[in-house]
């Protein structure tokens, strides 16, 4: 904005522009050519006085001014010249004059001198048109005022008497939006319609946003059947709006509804409403619908964008659909490095190796698309997932040798392989490696070393790692921790299990289900139940919740201690929260029912746990098969065991041993002996027990 040091150059240089301008001292007529009032003005406007130009001039029209104030100049200026002129003898200022002030004010964000101005119009009667609200709110909306936007919208009608039309309501709506007061959006719509301002295409489409992004979507789809009512046709934008905001609540029937009705009503979908309806199919597990949907947008000339394609392929590779993932690569029309990616991880995923090698080695080169550092991080990862730790040595030289330079995550990836089949040194040698390209070891690739140390009992070395980190700035993470406590477990040292529990937790780091279940375990090998029990209650305080591991080792430390009802107890607790029991949990409770004579009560529990979903096993019917042994009904026990043979479980050398056994204290040495015979022509080979068994029967017979 100019101030007064300028405003003399551009008045004079506007009056020549405008030869009607006529206000000099001596009121003769001048124009562009006159030098004397060239140097008259000059004289009069450098620099900028009002008293003088209060003496000088004559009289300044409205449409004078406004032309005036149209210049570049400041708004204390502006000001000035406006109440100036308002001075006048018969003067009034006219709407234009007004129109184009307040404009100047409200950009420059002085609202409150809008405000002003907005009553001094009222108070001189003149009238006001919308088109100047609409200019303040769009203003207002700038600053990031909606409220006050809103406000002038009220005020409008009741205190300046400007009737707003649907131009009005559309702009306030859309800086409500965006201005994040979408719960105040409807509010103002349906106010404008107790008014009986008909609304716009625009203005339904605003508000459908406004009610999606506070997921009122069946709001928002009820608003598309008003829209008729008010004489709209809903448009490509309105339904993607409804689309858009469907897909991303799954709720992909409805979605698909309204493209259907889209093509109905001969509006032609967008790419983008295509797009969202794919993502959202893939997000629902609808995979096969999406690739649907992807030739049907092909067919009607829309181009999938790469990240489309890319969705959709991960999908499918997810599912172990890697050739269906290549029919729909097959499709994109320049396949992108990610895109061959997506590909290649999908058959390294899938262990398919060398279609991976293909891909990589003829399909992405004879395209033109160079191979990343992520394509050989995949290919690498699966020769290492293989075992082929040979050949990713070899394909880290390939890297180099390509002009493709490894990165933290290549390296990472290495060590990971040659830590999971034990081989430090050789991890120590990629270390070297990394270390001398001036790369460091991340948290991954310390996790990885530490938790084969633990698991080899090294906890020492794993400790000193553990400080390693922190000095190279790296910070340890749940898994660092867990390998720690792991190890200490590992090697009877619970204490310090337990204070590296502790620790972890000044370090910022959250236990989680794995971290309890480690320590609750240890402790309760040891005999230590009250201290698991306080890590149970810990747990459950910090809102971890017990899985099927926390609950098999209570259940198993109630078994073995003979409080079997207490492991009943815990096996409903399970049920009510949802968790059903695993064959471990229910096996081994079946086992400590039979072993203290509650045979019936093991068939109950096993039949529910049948209801349940679960099938008994080959370990169910042992435990039920030696209780009834145990307790005389041998008979039983051999009907059992024709039955479970039945249903298609084979018996193993358990079986036969425990049969066998009792069949000989029973005296029954013949149907043992058929037993033995019937076991052998089925593929049982007898081994020491079951000899054991025999001669030590027999020679007490003998006896």
């Amino acid at each position: 904005m100019l101030k007064r040091s300028k405003l003399s150059t551009l008045v004079y240089l506007n009056l020549h522009k405008n030869p009607s301008f006529s206000f000099c001292s001596d009121a003769t007529f001048v124009n562009a050519k006159g030098s004397d009032s060239e140097n008259e003005w000059e004289r009069l406007l450098k620099p900028f006085d009002i008293q003088q130009l209060r003496k000088s001039l004559n009289k300044i029209t409205p449409f004078q001014l406004r032309k005036l104030l149209e210049l570049p100049l400041d708004v204390p200026t502006s000001m000035e010249l406006f109440h100036w002129a308002g001075t006048q003898k018969g003067y009034s200022h006219s709407f234009d004059v007004y129109d184009t002030l307040i404009n100047k004010v409200g950009a420059a964000g002085e609202f409150k001198l809008v405000d002003r101005l907005l009553l001094q119009m009222k108070e001189e009667g003149v009238v006001f048109k919308e088109s100047l609200f609409i200019s303040i709110v769009k203003y207002y909306g700038r600053a990031g005022f909606p409220g006050q936007a809103t406000r002038l919208l009220l005020e409008m009608r009741n205190l300046f008497s400007c009737e707003p039309t649907f131009r009005s309501y559309n702009v306030v709506l859309e800086i409500l939006v965006e201005g994040d007061c979408v719960r105040v959006a409807p509010n103002v719509f349906y106010e404008m319609l107790n008014r009986g301002i008909s609304p716009t295409v625009y203005t339904f489409t605003v508000v459908m946003k406004a009610l999606c992004s506070v997921n009122e979507v069946d709001s928002a789809c009820s608003l598309l059947r008003d829209m008729t009512k008010h004489g709209c046709a809903p448009n490509s934008k309105v339904y993607q709006t409804l689309i858009h905001a469907l897909s991303k609540v799954n709720r992909m029937n409805d979605a698909m509804t309204l493209l259907r009705e889209m093509l109905v009503m001969h509006c032609t979908p967008n790419v983008e409403i295509y797009i969202d309806i794919i993502h959202g199919l893939c997000r629902s597990n609808r995979v096969h619908e999406a690739v649907k949907l992807v030739d049907r947008m092909i067919i009607r000339g829309f181009t999938p964008n790469a990240f489309t394609y890319g969705v959709v392929m991960q999908r499918l590779c997810g599912r172990g659909e890697v050739a269906q993932a290549r029919v729909v690569f097959n499709k994109a029309p320049h396949p992108n490095v990610v895109l061959f990616n997506t590909l290649i991880n999908g058959y390294v995923r899938n262990e398919q190796y060398d279609e991976a090698k293909a891909v990589l080695n003829e399909s992405m080169l004879d395209s033109g698309c160079k191979p990343d550092v992520c394509t050989y991080n995949i290919r690498m990862h699966g020769l290492c997932k293989s075992g082929h730790l040979a050949s990713a040595c070899e394909l880290l030289n390939e890297m180099t040798s390509k002009g493709c330079e490894p990165n933290v995550i290549t390296y990472t990836i290495l060590i990971d392989g040659f830590c999971k089949e034990g081989q430090l040194e050789e991890a120590s040698v990629v270390i070297h490696e990394m270390s001398s390209k001036g790369l460091g070891l991340n948290t991954r690739g310390y996790n990885c070393l530490i938790r084969t140390l633990c698991r080899d009992g090294k906890v020492e070395e794993a400790l000193e790692m553990h400080g390693e980190m922190a000095s190279k700035g790296c910070k340890p993470d749940i898994f660092t921790f867990n390998s720690l406590i792991f190890g200490f477990c590992k090697v009877d040292r619970v204490e310090e299990a337990l204070g590296m529990y502790r620790d972890m937790f000044l370090e910022g780091v959250i236990a989680d289900t794995v971290t309890y279940n480690t320590l609750i375990h240890a402790f309760l090998r040891k005999g230590a139940n009250l201290e698991a029990l306080r890590l149970v209650n810990d747990m459950l305080f910090r809102g971890c919740p017990l899985d099927n591991v926390t609950y098999y080792s209570l259940i198993k430390s109630l078994c073995n201690e003979g409080a079997i009802e207490k492991a009943l107890g815990l096996v409903d607790q399970m049920m009510r929260e949802g968790l059903n029991p695993n064959k471990l949990s229910c096996n081994i409770i079946i086992h400590s029912l039979c072993r203290s004579g509650k045979i019936q009560t093991a068939f109950e529990f096993s039949e529910e746990m049948t209801r349940q979903g679960l099938m008994p096993d080959i370990v169910t019917y042992n435990s039920l098969i030696n209780g009834m042994c145990k307790t005389g009904h041998v008979r039983e026990a051999l009907n059992l065991f024709d039955n479970f043979q039945h249903k298609g479980i084979s018996p193993d050398a358990i079986t036969y041993n425990t049969l066998i056994n009792s069949h000989c204290k029973a005296g029954m040495f013949h149907d043992a002996y058929v037993l033995l015979n019937r076991g052998v022509s089925n593929g049982f080979i007898p081994n020491d027990v079951t000899w054991y068994i025999l001669v030590s029967n027999l020679v007490k017979e003998w006896e």
